[in-house]
This record gives structure tokens, C-alpha cells and sequence, in this order.
């Protein structure tokens, strides 16, 4: 590995995932399998929403959303990652000013000219101390190398924003097929279990819909998420529900769960044909 570079290293290795690369492998290639019977997106995905707890909780519906990308290794080349910042006050969008980020699974590499698109937006900071120990982003990329391989990252923290300058900045960024946007968001925290699933349906129903959440306590990534959707609507991209499940459901009791769904969002209609069709 090159020494030279600034490198974030795995924060929560050892705690939200394993940090022994070979059982770290072996548990997402577990959950992969697991998932496979999920159902299939029929387009490409351009952007994906996925929760971001410790993988016992959450994992399996992440995996759900993730498994079916190995059909798009070699072409998704960008992953734009946005996630809560929920260590410290953020103002805007945080970049990490980092160059790669570490896992147990390698090294991604920040993707230089990205981040240089980035520039002139206002509401888009450096702030490497936001993303130190933030997970919510750190926790998704074992899962994206995993599943895609290589690929260069553009990590955002989103903090005190507007959905409109978050899609902005995703419009930004926008591309096309060698592009993902990925939103990492659980969903409902620490509810009794009917309560949290209740909660849960109505935003996902929200998503579905492409309607705007009202509050944090339906998502902790409600910011990132509505900036998605006003993407989303512009480019008329349709969301697939993958899983929803929550704490309750996977390694948690039923007093306080959290929730957590994941979505695939994607391209219908006419348009130039996907690689994937054969």
C-alpha cells in the first residue's frame, strides 16, 4: 500500500463488523447468500438507501440492497456515500480531506476529481474530524468491496443541510452507470417493537412514494435521504423496497428496536439499453 497517501483508517473494525479480514469476508459472502432470494431490481440501480448499525443488527437487510451489485462489478466505477454525522455539529456536507479509506477487506481511494466538482459548492466542507469516528459511512464500504471489487469513493458527512443542497450536490455528481449514490440511514429508534414497525411501514411508504420524511425520528439519515428523493423525482427513478426489518427481527429484543430497510432506486422507462441486458 502506498504510505505516502492520508488515510482514515477503520474506526469501528472490531465493533460494528469483524476486524480479521478473512471472517470479515466470510460473514458479508454469508449474508450475500442469504439474500439471494430477494427481489431482483429489473434495471441498474442508481442509488441505493441501506441501513448502517453493527452488521449482526442490520447487516442482513444491507446485504439485501448490496448482493445483487456483483452484476455491475467492473461497471460501477464511483460510489457517492453519504451519511449522518453523528459525532459532531456538521454545517452542510463534511468531506474527509482524506485521500483512501482503510478496511479490513483494503484500501478505496477517494476519487480526487470528484472531490474537485465538489469545490465551488458552498454547502460542501472539509472537516476530517467528522468523519474520524463516524461509521455510518465506514461500515458500508466492506459491504461495496465486497460485492464490486474496486471502485473510488466520495465519502460525505451530511450535517445541518437543506434536502435541496443535498441534491445538489448528488446532481453534482451525477453520472451514469459508472456512478452509485448510496444513503446510509437506519430507521426508528428504540421503540417497542409494534410501534417501530408501524412507524417504519409509513416511511417507507414515504420513500415508495418519493415523498419527503418530516422528521429525524423516522430516519436518522432523513436529510440525505429527502435530498435523494428530490433527485430522484427529477430523474424519475423508481424505489424498490428490499427488506424491511428491524432489531427485533435479527439479534435484539422487542422493548427498543431500531429499524432499518433498504431500497434500490432505478432507472424505468425508455432509455439507452443496460449492459445487463441480454
Amino acid at each position: 500500500m502506498d504510505t505516502t497517501l492520508d488515510v482514515r483508517a477503520a474506526a469501528v473494525a472490531g465493533i460494528f463488523y469483524p476486524r480479521e479480514s478473512g471472517e470479515l469476508s466470510r460473514f458479508i459472502q454469508a449474508m450475500f447468500a442469504d439474500a439471494a432470494g430477494a427481489s431482483p431490481w429489473l434495471r441498474p440501480p442508481k442509488a441505493l438507501i441501506v441501513p448502517h448499525a453493527g452488521y449482526i443488527y442490520s447487516g442482513p437487510i444491507a446485504a439485501s440492497a448490496y448482493a445483487p451489485l456483483n452484476r455491475l462489478r467492473g461497471i460501477i466505477q464511483r460510489v457517492v456515500l453519504l451519511g449522518p454525522a453523528h459525532h459532531m455539529p456538521v454545517s452542510g456536507l463534511a468531506l474527509p480531506g482524506a485521500s483512501a479509506f482503510d478496511t479490513p477487506l483494503g484500501r478505496v481511494r477517494v476519487d480526487e476529481a470528484a472531490v474537485d466538482l465538489l469545490r465551488p459548492l458552498t454547502m460542501v466542507t472539509t472537516n476530517p474530524a467528522a468523519h474520524a469516528r463516524e461509521h455510518s459511512i465506514e461500515v458500508q464500504l466492506p459491504f461495496l468491496q465486497q460485492a464490486l471489487g474496486t471502485f473510488q469513493l466520495v465519502p460525505l458527512a451530511v450535517g445541518q443541510a437543506s434536502a435541496a443542497a443535498v441534491a445538489e450536490v448528488v446532481e453534482t455528481l451525477w453520472g451514469g452507470l459508472e456512478t452509485l449514490i448510496v444513503v446510509s440511514s437506519d430507521l426508528s429508534h428504540y421503540l417497542p417493537y409494534e410501534r417501530a414497525q408501524e412507524m417504519d411501514r409509513h416511511t417507507c411508504a414515504s420513500i415508495s412514494g418519493l415523498n419527503p420524511l418530516a422528521s429525524h425520528e423516522q430516519a436518522c439519515g432523513a436529510t440525505a435521504v429527502n435530498g435523494l428523493l428530490l433527485a430522484a423525482r427529477q430523474h424519475r427513478l423508481t424505489p424498490h423496497l428490499m427488506d424491511l426489518r428491524n432489531s427485533g427481527d435479527t439479534a435484539g429484543d422487542h422493548d427498543r428496536v431500531v429499524g432499518y430497510a433498504a431500497f434500490a432506486l432505478t432507472q424505468e422507462g425508455a432509455h439507452d439499453p443496460s449492459p445487463l441486458d441480454h
